[in-house]
């Protein structure tokens, strides 16, 4: 029997429920740091000190938390469906529950890369990067991160993704931050999307949409219960 192919779009909200900690929420990191000057390549520019010291950190606390059950229900569901993961988020805790297909929007906390060939990217786990610290071709490395005004190059794949779905699902996003944001609108119009968060999103869209109001704890084990009582009686 083949899968139905179920495309998961997922924001910090997922991760937040591990404890790791948003811009956006109250107590959230915009309280300590002015995001442009550690999320922009200006920033880089006139400070890299501080930009590296602020994804050191980040790698530290990754490295103290654990997946939690929205993530593990969505390795689950990967026996039912064909799960695609396209991710905002930077860190790796869907590898670490067991998700076996993630697109990476936003890059990837654990990896660097060059600041002149951003194709030369090298994994460093959870240690640290510092000033002096260069790649092969001789310039300074820098977080394999897409900082505010930099292109997004996973987008076309993720377009391609997505028009492929025949179950859409948004987890743990607002669906603020563009244009990951605008990759509801390429889901197929005969896909439900199913929208998992505990605070009001209000989407507009030709779909059937499926309003799910709880964290993605809890939110992407009902959402998953729902699609296998509708394919049993289909």
């Amino acid at each position: 029997m083949v899968k139905k192919k179920l495309v998961v779009l997922t924001g910090a909200g997922i991760s937040a429920e591990s404890g790791l900690r948003t811009f956006r929420d109250m107590g959230g990191l915009w309280e300590e740091y002015d995001i442009m000057e550690v999320a922009s390549y200006e920033g880089w520019k006139q400070n890299p000190e501080l930009v590296l010291k602020f994804y050191n950190d980040r790698r530290k606390q990754l490295k103290d938390v654990e997946p939690n059950l929205g993530h593990l229900a969505l390795v689950d569901a990967e026996k039912y469906f064909d799960v695609r993961i396209i991710t905002q988020n930077v860190d790796n805790l869907h590898e670490r529950a067991g998700s076996t297909k993630i697109l990476h929007l936003h890059g990837e906390l654990t990896k660097v890369e060059s600041s002149i060939d951003s194709t030369l990217v090298h994994d460093i786990g959870y240690t640290d990067l510092n000033l002096g610290d260069k790649c092969s071709k001789g310039s300074q490395l820098r977080p394999h991160i897409v900082w505010f005004g930099e292109e997004v190059p996973a987008m076309t794949e993720a377009i391609r993704i997505t028009r492929q779905a025949e179950i859409f699902a948004v987890v743990g996003t607002s669906l603020n931050v563009y244009p990951a944001a605008g990759l509801l609108g390429y889901a197929p119009v005969n896909a439900p999307i199913y929208l998992i968060d505990p605070n009001a999103v209000e989407v507009q869209s030709r779909n059937r949409i499926h309003y799910i109001n709880e964290n993605a704890s809890v939110g992407v084990g009902r959402m998953l219960e729902l699609l296998l009582k509708s394919t049993s009686s289909a």
